[in-house]
Parts: structure tokens; C-alpha cells; sequence
């Protein structure tokens, strides 16, 4: 008994110790999309990120979680468990349902992070919180619930260790949606002679987001063990390293050969493309898989880059090469590459079939319920600020706050 005890005690350290390494990432993201973005817009994106975990984490508690993994309905919704109330009677882990909860609930608020970042510098703050409460309490928990929650994909075979497809995946095109449907910044098209290049504001702010989210990685995938006991723990740590170093090593490689010198930004979505690469397949593939999974996915969001640029899609961080392209290319790899079943290991070919197959209707989730609910949302309420609003900046005409200035105070008059 005391040494069930123990282990009981041992999970839960384990797992809300992941869990706020997961949370921390939202700090990561708030500084690699302030270093992306213009100074203009830099309180703007923070505020945003405290709405994915403020408004996210309340939705997914009355909402979201019962959708996901609430008791099964036709392997397509959970329908128990709101507030944490109700039959949650097959969650039959170690740990309380508090503790599972406050882990996926790190998990959703990273989801609607990605988008973020792709709606920037013109979005209505008022339309995304409409849209974090969609994101966070219907489209990823219902999807989620596929994968995870006991749902059809999952019945089927999926493998998704980490969430490459259910949150990288799915939050890429959830992003890509959203940046269509908001069109490119004034300034990004106003080059006649080509598409104009927005410098990044800050660099070294972006860098410090990056290593922030990278280190809250090891949570995100080694949490997901879900016991602080599994001995995959080191391994899973193993490749998620890595696949990270892959992918910001191609990049550099490619650029300084490419270009004559090492792209900064590239370098930072290369090695954050091999994190999400590797996140469905860490407990499942080898080292070396590891580290060539990195590899592609860092050249594939170079080559989506290009293409989103080529195509008029605004994307200012980069959301749908990094999480869209990548989430697709580590779910497939699973397929190819896991120690058990994978097509180079001898497995055939069903396993892939099934990857490919729930990676794309993840994928078509994510792009169409944007629109939709995007769509709905602007019948009450526009999508994007007014020409002049975005010019001045969304943290002026938004937060009536700069992020930096050399002023001591100001009057009310100029508050409001």
C-alpha cells in the first residue's frame, strides 16, 4: 500500500511539473511573437497569449474538457465531465482528475497559441477572444477526442504520441484559415515590384521565446508518459533534443550556403519545425529517425515559407510551416519510421495508411471549423481593424499602451 502510495504521489509530482513546463511555453511564445512582430504591436501579442491561458483555461474547464474526453458518443464527442462533474469513471489514471486536467489544459492553451501568432498585427482583439472560446471549447477538444478521448481515430489505430497532428497539426491550419481569411498586413503588399519584407523587431527577444518553448518541449513530450516511472522517459527526452537540433541545423547549413549567411529567423522555425515533427513519434522512433525527422521538417518549412510568400498568405511568426507542415510530416513519419509497425521496420504498410488518413481529416477539422466559426464571429463583430488603426498599431488602438516609452505618465485624456 505505501508503495502504491508512493507511486500515486511520484505521477502527480511528474505530471503538473510537466504541465507547468507546458504553461511556461506561453511565455515562449509571447517573446518569440513580440521579436517577430513590430514594436507597434508587441503589448498587443501579450495580451493575446494572457487570453489563450485566462479565457482558454476557464472554456476548457466548463466545455472542453467534458467534449474531450468526457464518456464516449458514437466515438465522436465526450459528453461527460463538465466542471469536472458527472460519470468520468474510465479515466482510470493514477492520478486525480484535477491533475489530469491542469496537464491538457497546458496542452489546449498551446493550441490556440499557434494562431496567434498568424493573425498578428491586424486581427480585432475582440473577434479572437470570440474565436479563443471556439478554439478552446469546441474544434480542438472535439478533434482531440478522436485522437485521444476514446473517439474513431484512435479506435483505428492512431498513433499521436504528443500531439503533432492533434495540436501542431490541427493549430497550423487553424492558422492558415485565419490568415486567409484576414488577408495580408497593409504594408506587407504595398511593394509594387514584389511582396515586401516586414523586418522582425527584436531578434534576440524572439530567441529567448524560442529556447523558453524548447525547454517546456521536454515537458510537452516526455509529460505525456503520463508516469513519472515509464521508462521511455529519457528516450522520449533523447529524441525530442534531437529532432530540435536537426532542424535548426539544416537551416543554418542552408541559408549560409544558400544565401552566403545564417538567417536568424530561419534557424528559429527550423529548430521549433523539428520539435513539432518529433512530438507524435518520440516514444515510437529511433534516434537516427530522430534527427532525420528534424531534417525535413526544417528544409519543408523553409520550402512553405516560400510558397506562403509566393501565394499573398501573411503569416508573420511562420505558424503554418512550422506546426501545419511539420505536425503533418512527424504524424506520417510515425508511419514510416516506429520501431513497431512502421514501414521500415517491417510493420507493412497499415499503419501509415492509417497516420495519413487522420493526420489530413485533422487537418480539414482545423481549416474549415476556423472559417466557420470565424465567418460566424463577423457577423457581429469585424474580423480586423480599420487601415488606419493597424497603421498606428494594435497596442495604441487596442490597449492604448505602448510597450516601450519615455514617458512617466500621462493624462486620462490621453489614456482613453
Amino acid at each position: 500500500m505505501k508503495l502504491e502510495t508512493l507511486s500515486i504521489g511520484l505521477d502527480t509530482i511528474w505530471i503538473i511539473l510537466s504541465a507547468a513546463m507546458i504553461f511556461l511555453m506561453e511565455g515562449g511564445f509571447a517573446l518569440l511573437e513580440a521579436g517577430f512582430v513590430r514594436r507597434k504591436n508587441s503589448v498587443s501579442i501579450i495580451m493575446k497569449v494572457f487570453a489563450d491561458i485566462t479565457l482558454g483555461a476557464l472554456i476548457f474547464y466548463f466545455i472542453g474538457f467534458a467534449i474531450m474526453y468526457g464518456k464516449d458518443l458514437f466515438s465522436i464527442i465526450g459528453t461527460t465531465g463538465f466542471t469536472l462533474k458527472g460519470d468520468l469513471s474510465h479515466l482510470t489514471y493514477s492520478f486525480s482528475h484535477e491533475t489530469f486536467f491542469v496537464f491538457q489544459t497546458a496542452f489546449v492553451i498551446a493550441g490556440v497559441s499557434i494562431v496567434s501568432g498568424a493573425v498578428a498585427e491586424r486581427i480585432n482583439f475582440r473577434s479572437y477572444l470570440l474565436f479563443i472560446i471556439g478554439m478552446t471549447g469546441i474544434i480542438y477538444p472535439i478533434s482531440g477526442h478522436w485522437v485521444w478521448g476514446g473517439g474513431w481515430l484512435g479506435q483505428m489505430g492512431m498513433l499521436d504520441f504528443a500531439g503533432s497532428a492533434t495540436i501542431h497539426a490541427l493549430g497550423g491550419f487553424s492558422a492558415l484559415a485565419a490568415a486567409k481569411m484576414l488577408g495580408p498586413r497593409i504594408e506587407k503588399m504595398e511593394n509594387n515590384f514584389g511582396i515586401r519584407v516586414i523586418i522582425p523587431s527584436n531578434l534576440p527577444l524572439a530567441s529567448v521565446g524560442t529556447f523558453l518553448l524548447w525547454f517546456g518541449w521536454f515537458g510537452f513530450n516526455a509529460g505525456s508518459t503520463l508516469s513519472a516511472t515509464d521508462g521511455r522517459i529519457g528516450h522520449i527526452a533523447m529524441t525530442t533534443m534531437l529532432a530540435a537540433s536537426s532542424g535548426g541545423a539544416v537551416t543554418l547549413l542552408y541559408t549560409l550556403f544558400r544565401y552566403k549567411r545564417a538567417d536568424a529567423p530561419s534557424v528559429i522555425n527550423g529548430s521549433l519545425a523539428g520539435l513539432v515533427g518529433i512530438t507524435a513519434g518520440c516514444a515510437f522512433v529511433s534516434n537516427d529517425a530522430a534527427i532525420l525527422i528534424g531534417a525535413l521538417c526544417g528544409l519543408a518549412m523553409m520550402l512553405a515559407t516560400y510558397l506562403l510568400d509566393k501565394w499573398g498568405i501573411d503569416d508573420p511568426v511562420g505558424a503554418f510551416p512550422v506546426h501545419g507542415v511539420s505536425g503533418i510530416i512527424g504524424t506520417l513519419a510515425v508511419g514510416f519510421f516506429a520501431t513497431e509497425n512502421g514501414v521500415f521496420h517491417g510493420g507493412g504498410w497499415h499503419l501509415l495508411g492509417v497516420q495519413t488518413f487522420g493526420v489530413i481529416v485533422i487537418s480539414i477539422w482545423g481549416y474549415f471549423a476556423t472559417r466557420f466559426f470565424l465567418k460566424i464571429i463577423s457577423i457581429k463583430v469585424p474580423l480586423r481593424v480599420l487601415e488606419e488603426e493597424e497603421r498606428i498599431g494594435l497596442d495604441v488602438v487596442s490597449h492604448g499602451i505602448l510597450a516601450v516609452t519615455d514617458k512617466d505618465s500621462i493624462t486620462m485624456n490621453e489614456f482613453k
